[in-house]
């Protein structure tokens, strides 16, 4: 079962679902802001499970006020160096990625915030592995992407475990990478996140190690460049706007959705199930509690010399989107 197709929901299930998120309480959206110009062009970055699929399944992308170019990723790092490049404006990644790059120099703020729970970020061994602890990996190689929400699990998992990063090798894969590697033998262990995991615990086999959950603060974010921040902030609202009410749909409807998402990707509708029962990725607003957990990352991927310097968190947030989402 491959997740590598890109995503595209009929028109029929979008307006079925649309329907549904109604249905689910949801208030109707508000007419698009005037203030818009016509012909605006948003280019979002988006990862498997994340913005258009859920969007599109609640009926919420029928009538925008702007156009939207979808570019969809494997994972973070991809994302992120496309919106560092301006190939895209505004892009959905984890709170550890996020960092690195804000940190690397891109030119961007964090507009939105998604809280998960931290427990859909795993490091997974094979079914048959020895590894049983976190001090079973020392001297073991553990594949996931530089960067990454899996890296700062590997990171923060050895820390809590009295253990130092030179005590296992990393290496930097993507996600098919990476299960293939596994698989194969060539690495010991794997930490991924979400749909990846699902799939390889339900049907690979494989078994968990050690989850996010006291590790991490399941925080995903909507990151914009400074530029689009400035000259499309309205459009840049209305996608929030949508994001947050298409969440809570999904979290009222994770059956339907799980069904519709399963049919576009290609996996067993078990796995979609079980990532969003999982994950409960729930939008929040840019407040005081985000703005901390977001400088404990900062801090850790610092401690461990992952970027060069201390990171500002309260500076790299525009909370002024707030005003996007659901009272």
């Amino acid at each position: 079962m491959s997740l590598d197709r890109p995503f595209s929901l009929t028109r029929r299930h979008a307006l079925g679902l649309g329907v549904g998120a109604l249905a689910a309480g949801l208030a109707p959206l508000r007419p698009a802001n005037a203030a818009i110009p016509a012909g605006t062009v948003l280019k979002v970055g988006d990862q498997k499970g994340g913005v258009q699929s859920v969007i599109e399944a609640a009926g919420l992308l029928a009538d925008l006020p702007y156009r939207i170019e979808w570019s969809q990723f494997p994972a973070a790092a991809p994302l992120l160096e496309a919106l560092n490049a301006g190939a895209i404006e505004v892009g959905y990644a984890g709170d550890a990625p996020t960092t690195f790059a804000l940190a690397a120099g891109t030119s961007a703020k964090i507009i939105g915030a998604v809280r998960s729970n931290p427990q859909s970020t795993t490091i997974l061994v094979p079914g048959s592995s020895p590894i049983r602890s976190v001090a079973d990996l020392k001297g073991k190689t553990i594949g996931t992407g530089r960067g990454s929400i899996g890296h700062y699990l590997v990171l923060a998992a050895l820390k809590a475990n009295g253990l130092k990063p030179d005590d296992v090798k990393i290496a930097f894969l993507l996600p098919s990478d990476a299960k293939s590697a596994l698989a194969a033998g060539s690495i010991d262990a794997w930490s991924s996140w979400g749909i990846y995991v699902s799939q390889a615990l339900l049907v690979d086999g494989a078994r968990a190690v050690v989850t996010g959950s006291g590790l991490m603060s399941g925080l995903s974010y909507q990151s914009a460049t400074l530029e689009a921040i400035s000259t499309k902030r309205e459009a840049l609202t209305d996608l929030i706007r949508r994001f947050a009410a298409a969440r809570l749909w999904a979290l009222e409807n994770s059956d339907a959705y799980a069904g519709i998402w399963a049919r576009t990707v290609g996996v067993d509708p078990t796995i979609a199930r079980h990532t969003f029962g999982v994950e409960r990725a729930r939008p929040v607003a840019i407040d005081a509690s985000v703005i901390a957990d977001q400088q404990a990352t900062s801090d850790v991927w610092r401690e461990f010399g992952i970027i060069p310097k201390r990171l500002d968190a309260a500076a790299i947030f525009d909370p002024g989107f707030n005003s996007a989402l659901p009272a």
